[in-house]
């Protein structure tokens, strides 16, 4: 019997019997994955960063600080943000393991180390997860903040409230794009994004993919999540901006030719962030994995050339070192 999608009601256009879809038409083709490959591989890429990778390690990557009591943001590499608002714990998309894989011995590895243990944070209340992919939704992390902080509260795209609840989740929220929950004070929405899901070889698409709004009285951040640039994104910034704080995909965007459809490379990321009002805005989706053919340090290099190009020079877009932190008042000062 085929699968069915649950959430199907014919009223939203991302929503179909066989699961979820994007809002734009799909750039690859068949036979395009194969060709990539093929490429990849006759090619040696990626090749390692410029300088090597202890010298990388030793640029972009410091321990995360936790001290203080402050309204707070750090980026822990990848697409992994943690905030601290109002006393509150908000983990966002937490690979903080090993490899982003189903197994622990092959798949894409760490390459640069891990800036926060879960042990150490003080308290989590909310873990957020924009998709099933290995690289933002990662089993052995969620089974140590399961281990450590099992009253912690999940919120995810429609779809994944199984696996969370199958692998220990006790407490699980499921959103559809445009809908939300609030807690103290803060509220959260999921928003769309131009991707796809994926764990096994049985479930293509029938998980949603999102991004994530949060919102408190002094604070409007998005978290683009994994996407693929759309101008239909504007209409989050139209319906729930302006914001005083972004996070959007600078990597695994080479090549253009098959990456186009699901991530942002640079100059499109540059393009959207002049849209929503150049607010301070994290790069995100680099600095950890080697999911592309870029080098691993090619994705703030290419940012700084395309706000350059858009002539721009305005420290509000630029890359931050893994585990750093920043507080909101001092964001808030420097979008003013």
């Amino acid at each position: 019997m085929a699968w069915k999608n649950p959430w199907f009601d014919g009223s939203k256009r991302h929503h179909t019997p066989e699961g979820f879809r994007n809002l734009e038409p799909d750039s690859r083709q068949e036979g395009d994955l194969q060709r990539w490959r093929k490429e990849r591989k006759a090619q040696g890429l990626p090749y390692p960063p410029q300088a090597g990778y202890p010298a990388f390690i030793k640029h972009w990557w410091h321990l995360a600080d936790l001290s203080g009591e402050d309204d707070r943001v750090w980026w822990l590499g990848h697409a992994a943000l943690l905030l601290r608002l109002n006393k509150h714990y908000v983990l966002i998309d937490p690979a903080l393991s090993k490899r982003a894989s189903p197994l622990p011995f092959i798949g894409p590895q760490r390459k640069t180390p891990v800036p926060l243990d879960i042990r150490h944070l003080p308290r989590l209340d909310y873990v957020l997860i924009s998709y099933n992919h290995y690289d933002h939704l990662d089993k052995p992390t969620v089974k140590r903040i399961m281990r450590h902080f099992p009253q912690a509260t999940f919120i995810v795209p429609l779809g994944l409230g199984r696996w969370c609840q199958k692998n220990g989740v006790r407490h699980v929220h499921q959103l559809d794009w445009w809908q939300h929950t609030e807690f103290a004070d803060i509220r959260i929405d999921a928003v769309p994004a131009r991707h796809w899901s994926m764990r096994t070889l049985y479930d293509r698409n029938r998980s949603l993919w999102c991004g994530w709004v949060i919102r408190t009285p002094t604070l409007r951040f998005w978290f683009s999540g994994d996407s693929g640039y759309s101008e239909k994104l504007v209409e989050i910034v139209d319906r729930l901006g302006p914001f005083n704080l972004a996070a959007l995909p600078v990597g695994a965007y080479a090549p253009k030719w098959f990456m186009g459809g699901q991530h942002m490379d640079p100059e499109q990321s540059v393009s959207l962030w002049r849209a929503i009002g150049k607010p301070m805005t994290i790069p995100i989706h680099w600095g950890v994995f080697e999911l592309a053919d870029e080098s691993i340090d090619e994705p703030p290099a290419e940012l700084m050339r395309a706000l350059q190009n858009a002539g721009e020079v305005n420290a509000r877009f630029s890359a931050w070192r893994i585990g750093e932190s920043r507080s909101l008042e001092n964001i808030n000062q420097e979008n003013s």
